[in-house]
């Protein structure tokens, strides 16, 4: 009979040194596969390996599609793929992002879940907001084991502390003691039920991750139509209740906690202000320009009326600098929003009205 082989651990800031701490005692013959999944920018080298193989005994490496899966083992996922599991193997692949990375969490332990159910120990490691609880709860579900850092041990606790509060956690520790933990569990007997059903909107979910679902068929999509469009390609997002979280995934993939739409929408707010910035600036310089040369040919009428647009234009421009330098957009999101589209709903306005004259 074996025992919890297939152990699955998801970090993001703060999960360098956690991951570290968690690999340094576990020993070289453990009769399990460990699968992790760091965040890391998608244009950069990933040295994560080489850091994990000399902090311990265990060897890590960057897998190729379709790697047996061997004991002893740590196998990373790559900067911008998903690291997926089959029953045997590894998947490499390149899907769509979730909570808005790629590696994501979520899709490597709903894959584990799937293919492994009772014989996974899913870990949620330091890291912000809130990737890895779905896929948690996903394990929980097929009978797997929940695990997270203590939030207080956590350098970053947004990741655990998400998981704490919205998935039945088996055990919350300091990185040292989940060490231990996992060497236990290796040797803990577990009786699988491979003829138990895997949940259809699991199956769904991990077909969309793997790119193998049809977007074309209602039949292959999750969750009901929301009023929300994706922050990532702009379709319409499907509202996914499961259990207390809510999430959300558009029809080619894109998924998201409301915690990583709240952020992605915070940076599309961020980004518009910054051009319509940059719109108003060149206004004040045309029109500086334009009451130059009017004042020059003696059309002061003309002048004082492109002298009167130009203060307007300057007074906008100011109070919009002041906001995105003032602001606190991340720590009181619905105030600046408000101000925020209240203030380009003016401006829009007042271009519009220009345009027209």
């Amino acid at each position: 009979m074996t025992g919890h082989d297939i152990i699955v651990i998801g970090a993001s800031a703060g999960g360098v040194e956690a991951l570290r701490n968690l690999v340094r005692t576990l020993p070289r013959k453990i009769p399990a596969a460990l699968f992790v999944v760091l965040h890391i920018p998608a244009d950069s080298p990933s040295h994560l390996p080489e850091i994990l193989s000399r902090a311990g005994t265990l060897p890590a490496l960057h897998p190729a599609d379709n790697t047996a899966i061997a004991p002893g083992q740590i196998y990373v996922a790559l900067p911008d793929h998903h690291l997926m599991i089959e029953r045997g193997y590894v998947r490499i692949v390149r899907g769509p992002k979730e909570n808005r990375h790629r590696p994501a969490v979520d899709p490597l332990f709903r894959s584990a879940a799937r293919a492994y159910r009772q014989r996974v120990v899913g870990v949620i490691l330091s890291g912000g907001l809130d990737d890895g609880t779905a896929g948690l709860l996903a394990i929980k579900r097929c009978g797997g084991v929940s695990v997270v850092q203590s939030p207080q041990d956590a350098v970053y606790p947004q990741m655990p502390q998400s998981a704490l509060n919205n998935v039945q956690i088996d055990y919350c520790l300091p990185v040292e003691k989940i060490s231990q933990l996992l060497q236990r569990l290796a040797y803990e007997a577990v009786e699988e039920e491979p003829s138990s059903e895997i949940p259809v909107s699991l199956e769904k979910e991990v077909r969309s991750a793997e790119m193998k679902n049809n977007p074309s068929n209602e039949n292959d999509l999750v969750g009901k139509t929301s009023a929300y469009s994706c922050p990532e390609c702009g379709g319409v997002l499907r509202e996914i209740q499961d259990g207390n979280l809510l999430r959300f995934r558009c029809r080619v993939g894109h998924a998201f906690s409301v915690e990583s739409v709240l952020a992605e929408q915070s940076e599309a707010l961020d980004k518009a202000l910054w051009v319509a910035l940059r719109t108003l600036e060149e206004k004040v310089e045309l029109l500086r320009r334009l009451a130059g040369q009017a004042s020059g040919q003696g059309k002061q009428w003309l002048a004082q009326s492109f002298a009167g647009k130009l203060a307007e234009a300057e007074r906008h421009a100011n109070l919009l600098q002041k906001l995105l330098t003032e602001a606190e957009l991340e720590s009181n999101v619905r105030e600046s929003t408000e101000r925020a589209n209240s203030f380009i709903s003016g401006t829009t306005q007042n271009f519009e009205s220009d345009s027209k004259k």
